[in-house]
């Protein structure tokens, strides 16, 4: 878990290019798709927790080098905090889906992860921006083909570590 989470800290530090209202974008999401992808929902949805913790706790693990509770005050909070069910969504849905037998299926387990991100992101950056539910949605439309780019990315790596390595995916293929 904690490689996991040191993944995801790593990348959002030189990659962070902030864009909309300070909501910058970073490979992160690829680390959190990974997660739960490879950790399972239970182990990657901690990863991200164990993230959170040390940040909340002040390390600047946060994209640019944020740390401290502060990072939990703003506008990118909600999408952040979206981590946890992010990785928890990817890992259930790969789960019940192993294996990944088509892109459709693969990509669409990822777009999961999205959807649950920014479910948690959206409204958090609409009350900071004093802005509609719907305008802080069509304000972050921007941001999904890089995550869609981030999810294609995300599975040629599941795949690819699936085929190499499939004794740490022996929990996808147990079914609870």
């Amino acid at each position: 878990m904690a490689m996991f989470a040191a993944l995801v800290a790593v990348l959002g530090q030189p990659f962070a290019i902030p864009v909309v209202a300070g909501v910058p974008i970073t490979l992160q999401t690829l680390g959190v798709m990974l997660a739960g992808a490879v950790l399972g929902p239970w182990r990657g949805a901690g990863s991200m927790a164990l993230l959170h913790a040390l940040t909340a706790a002040g390390l600047p693990l946060m994209a640019q080098g944020n740390g401290g509770l502060g990072v939990y005050a703003g506008p990118t909070a909600g999408f952040a905090l979206g981590w946890v069910p992010g990785a928890l969504v990817i890992g259930l849905i790969v789960q019940a889906r192993w294996p990944l037998r088509t892109w459709r299926t693969a990509l669409g387990v990822l777009a999961g992860g999205i959807l649950a991100i920014y479910a948690c992101g959206v409204p958090v950056m609409a009350f900071h921006m004093g802005l509609t539910l719907e305008q802080a949605a069509l304000t972050t439309l921007g941001f999904l083909p890089g995550d869609l780019a981030k999810a294609v990315l995300a599975v040629l790596v599941v795949q690819a570590l699936a085929a190499a390595y499939p004794k740490p995916f022996t929990w996808a293929r147990t079914r609870r």
